[in-house]
């Protein structure tokens, strides 16, 4: 396996990352550094000095290293450069923002979103989405803004308020419990589930996220949250806008 140095890419940071995981292993027991100098056709007191930082690899060396180590390029990158390199969000241009159509279950689970799991790209305006306050606890690493389509159950169940086939644009960094605004209107939010997720409004019981809809003819659902688990885990974010087609 071979890589190229890129604009951005920093090689010493990279040298840094791949002296690090290679000590791990030899700290671990895994590996020594007669072993690894012999893995990559290197003297060991040259492996030694890399190892003291003393000296810096080859290219060809760090690929052989790479290589024998069964080790990527990708884990010596920080994870939030990848994360940022991964998300393909178009350049918004003039007053609106670009945001990303995904399916529940990758609104639900991914920080970032693969180009893959892009159903469709559709425009806000920006003054609309700069107003909008965050309440966000362990979600400042996550892309903020993503819509998702709403299947039939979740419409009917949030029926008039929801429509089956309701895209719906979820603000993943507001994803606590306190009430968005005072009047009478509760907070929609989409939470968690086996699915990907669904929309509803959450009430915190003991341990227990209690999932209402504003159609009585539904059923209330219940997830019991796992010992020391926080509620905002299971919440997606708070539905901040809903669209429906006619």
């Amino acid at each position: 396996m071979s890589f190229c140095y890129k604009r951005g890419m920093r090689f010493n940071a990279l040298q840094e990352n791949l002296r690090r995981a290679l000590r791990e292993r030899i700290e671990a027991g895994e590996l020594t550094g007669l072993k690894l100098a012999s893995q990559i056709g290197l003297e060991q007191g040259h492996i030694s000095n890399f190892l003291n930082r003393k000296r810096g690899l080859s290219l060809d060396a760090m690929d052989r290293a790479l290589s024998t180590q069964r080790l990527s390029v990708l884990d010596l990158l920080d994870p939030d450069e990848v994360n940022e390199r991964a998300s393909i969000l178009p350049r918004s241009e003039g007053d609106f923002e670009n945001v990303l159509l995904v399916d529940p279950r990758v609104a639900a689970r991914q920080e970032s979103i693969m180009q893959k799991d892009v159903k469709d790209v559709l425009k806000y305006k920006k003054a609309f989405l700069k107003r909008l306050r965050r309440s966000s606890k362990g979600r400042d690493k996550w892309h903020r803004f993503v819509l998702i389509k709403v299947d039939a159950r979740d419409g009917m169940s949030m029926f008039p308020r929801l429509l089956p086939g309701a895209t719906v644009l979820i603000d993943r960094h507001y994803n606590s419990l306190q009430p968005y605004r005072r009047s009478s209107d509760r907070t929609m939010y989409a939470v968690r589930t086996k699915r990907g997720c669904t929309v509803k409004y959450v009430e915190l019981n003991n341990r227990n996220l209690v999932l209402r809809p504003h159609n009585q003819e539904y059923p209330v659902e219940v997830i019991n949250l796992a010992t020391g688990a926080s509620p905002t885990e299971e919440i997606v974010g708070r539905v901040c806008h809903v669209s429906i087609e006619t």
